[in-house]
């Protein structure tokens, strides 16, 4: 069979050629977020546009921050982490963040992983995918680096609400999958954990989900398990003091931390068979929001700031003094900010048919300790979500900025 690719535009690669142009009425017709929304018929040339659109989103690897931070969230998401073989050190973990990045860079084109790849991804386009990597607190004395280890890395404090399985948490190396795609996504997961071989060794492993782009009419805040939605008072890119609350500076400390966040990852497992027993008027008064728009209970949209003062014909309090969302605000913990871009989870059901499902809950900030501690704390202290939710899971990773053409993640750190 001839090749009917040869003739495909310079800078296209076979694989993104294939997901753009071979796009079938398999699904329903919806567009990504970034061409608006529509509906079609399954055999319709704008359900076959809508296909494309979706594939052919692409995510840059290079630039001052690393990707899948303040990328929209996406379909799927793998979150893993790796610690370093016994034996490796710095060089090894120098030359797994090459192969690391070259990996990343080609996926995130659209391109194969390299001269063994699987071909699981060869139909589709990029699909927006974004791989973010990370370094864990023992990364650094595996490598013979403490002096570089950040202060903002110390081990975060424990929390009433805690009941962590070590096996699942921390480690050496954290890597951040999301694509909108399954198959992309798993794509990846599968070539970064070849590359891995040798120099380390999966730790933990969580899989995650998120509204498909275009399932719904218009774009819309997500909604986690618990029907809520997750997500309305996120700090924005367009807001002046965004990149200060969300990323090192520049001139921060250490250096090769410049532009850089810190993520903080929890599995947080919901007791949604305790949860959907409650009426949806006292679910809205734990969250201290409407289910069905999201707005506060004080009145106005999901945007409006909540009234925390307003009181009812009785003089209670509308938005209870114990809502998740009075409790969670920035202005109620000193200005305490941080970006969560979460993912769902559904990993089965136990032997009496509870579910184990939650949020693998990711938030990003300049600063652990001015960001996801202070809240967390209050939260602990008071929060009516909490008799329905169990954190079991925790990690804490600093995640260097972005990388220029032709060098790789990490590079500052570990070739200083």
């Amino acid at each position: 069979m001839a090749d009917t690719t040869k003739d495909a535009p310079s800078g296209i690669s076979r694989r993104r050629l294939i997901g753009t142009a071979g796009a079938t009425g398999i699904a329903l017709g919806a567009v990504g977020a970034g061409a608006g929304y529509a509906t079609a018929s399954s055999n319709s040339p704008d359900q076959q546009a809508a296909l494309t659109s979706l594939g052919a989103d692409e995510v840059m690897f290079h630039g001052k921050h690393q990707p899948g931070i303040t990328t929209p969230m996406q379909a799927r998401g793998h979150l893993v982490a790796f610690d370093l073989a016994a034996g490796a050190g710095r060089k090894e973990a120098a030359a797994l963040l090459r192969r690391w990045s070259a990996t990343a860079e080609r996926l995130m084109a659209g391109e194969p992983a390299g001269s063994d790849d699987t071909d699981v991804a060869r139909d589709a386009g990029p699909s927006s995918l974004t791989v973010t990597f990370g370094f864990g607190h023992g990364f650094f004395s595996r490598t013979g680096l403490e002096k570089q280890r950040p202060a903002a890395l110390d081990p975060l404090p424990d929390f009433f609400s805690d009941h962590l399985d070590k096996a699942r948490s921390n480690g050496d190396l954290w890597v951040q999958i999301g694509a909108d795609d399954s198959l992309v996504a798993f794509h990846a997961l599968r070539a970064l954990q070849k590359d891995a071989r040798g120099a380390a060794k999966v730790r933990w492993q969580m899989n995650g989900f998120n509204r498909s782009p275009g399932a719904t009419s218009h774009p819309m805040t997500a909604r986690n398990l618990m029907g809520q939605v997750d997500g309305t008072n996120n700090p924005k890119p367009s807001e002046s003091d965004f990149d200060r609350r969300i990323f090192v500076p520049g001139s921060g400390s250490p250096a090769w931390m410049a532009n850089g966040s810190y993520a903080v990852v929890r599995r947080i497992r919901m007791l949604l068979d305790d949860w959907e027993k409650l009426a949806t008027t006292a679910q809205e008064d734990v969250i201290g929001r409407k289910k069905s728009t999201g707005a506060p209970l004080s009145g106005g949209d999901e945007t409006t700031d909540p009234d925390l003062e307003k009181t009812d014909a009785n003089g209670d309090l509308v938005v209870p003094i114990n809502a998740h969302a009075r409790i969670s605000r920035p202005d109620q913990n000193g200005g305490a900010a941080m970006l969560r871009r979460p993912f769902s989870f559904h990993d089965g059901f136990d032997a009496d048919g509870v579910p184990d499902a939650g949020l693998l809950f990711v938030c990003w900030q300049a600063d652990p300790l001015r960001g996801f501690v202070p809240v967390q704390r209050k939260l602990d202290r008071g929060d009516a979500l909490s008799q329905f939710i169990r954190h079991e899971a925790s990690g804490l990773f600093a995640v260097p900025g972005g990388t220029a053409k032709g060098g790789y993640v990490g590079q500052e750190l570990l070739e200083d």
